[in-house]
């Protein structure tokens, strides 16, 4: 293209339009987004409406519900309990980073969040998600260290180590989050404004970008996609380890292998997700949503079903605390006049 057409049409020139932009006032700049959502059709809005409020209240209640029963049940006052009750501390925060927007939104017509709210969503989303995929590292680790290594676990996983991988944990999820989200606020908006998706990320963000965006797509593939990668083949072979450790147990080994099937299910659908977003930046597919849909409403409940509701101890544990306050409510009305 010529540069005296480039001066006729300067929305055909990037080169021309970027310059423009930079000379632009702050208020012509986006400073709203709109969120595509998951459908366009009033009836499937209302479909996933409902679903999604459904996951989101059993998400919260029952992991709610077992950090209580943690802290409440001395003789859940372990190494695997804590961390545990890390990993439902992260669901109920997750869950609330994404999904209480898309429901507000299901019912508004625009459905528009500002710069700041985008971003501040994509920190906090960024930094839930990655301190899960270190703190699922650890619990793995946990249990290979009880199951394997029995003799040595008291001595390796104390109370001391504990704080300081959570600690680690939650520091590493902030340094990731501030990582990616720091070069996206420095980018220039100036439109389109549509997001492809029912929450803000930086994928879909950068794709909205009026300046150029090789090097924090470089960023994003080798910080997000390699972390993926790396702890995937990480967990999937630590739990092929412990198999192997109990081949000479077959009553273990098959109540072992139940739990790591339960566990790499978790796995593949948290980490495959980080995968499949991250590591093809290039290209947008209408499974992205799906698959969005899994590591922000799906994944948060597996775990309270996988990690909590298939535990025998955690589940005598909560009887034991909904039977508690039961017999509470029954004497205050049996003392009451």
């Amino acid at each position: 293209m010529s540069q005296p057409y480039c001066q006729l049409s300067s929305s055909l020139c990037p080169t021309k339009r970027i310059e423009e932009a930079g000379l632009l006032n702050q208020t012509t700049l986006v400073t709203y987004f709109q969120l595509r959502g998951l459908s366009v059709h009033q009836k499937v809005q209302v479909a996933v409406f409902a679903v999604f409020f459904i996951f989101c209240v059993l998400t919260l209640i029952g992991n709610v519900l077992t950090v209580i029963t943690i802290l409440y049940d001395c003789r859940l006052h372990t190494p695997m309990y804590f961390f545990l009750s890390n990993l439902s501390f992260i669901d109920v925060c997750h869950s609330t980073v994404t999904v209480p927007k898309m429901l507000i939104e299901t019912w508004s017509e625009e459905k528009l969040i500002s710069f700041d709210a985008c971003v501040t969503q994509m920190f906090f989303l960024h930094l839930f998600a990655c301190t899960e995929i270190f703190l699922l590292t650890i619990m793995a680790y946990d249990w290979y260290m009880a199951i394997c290594k029995p003799l040595q676990y008291i001595t390796v996983i104390n109370w001391k180590v504990c704080v300081e991988l959570a600690v680690a944990l939650w520091t590493g999820g902030t340094i990731h989050s501030i990582a990616l989200t720091s070069p996206t606020i420095k980018l220039l908006y100036c439109g389109p404004d549509e997001i492809e998706s029912f929450f803000c990320d930086v994928p879909q963000l950068i794709k909205l970008a009026c300046t150029d965006t090789h090097i924090i797509e470089i960023l994003i593939i080798s910080n997000s996609g390699l972390i993926s990668v790396v702890y995937f083949v990480v967990l999937v072979v630590s739990y092929a380890v412990i198999l192997v450790s109990l081949r000479q147990n077959s009553e273990g080994r098959r109540k072992t292998l139940s739990a790591c099937a339960a566990h790499l299910t978790i796995v593949i659908l948290f980490l495959g997700h980080c995968i499949f977003i991250y590591s093809c930046l290039s290209t947008s597919l209408p499974e992205d949503k799906v698959v969005s849909v899994f590591f922000t409403v799906v994944t948060p409940l597996l775990n309270l079903i996988i990690y909590t509701l298939r535990n025998e101890d955690m589940k005598n544990a909560l009887n034991k605390l909904m039977g508690r306050k039961e017999r509470k409510e029954k004497n205050m009305k049996m003392s009451k006049p």
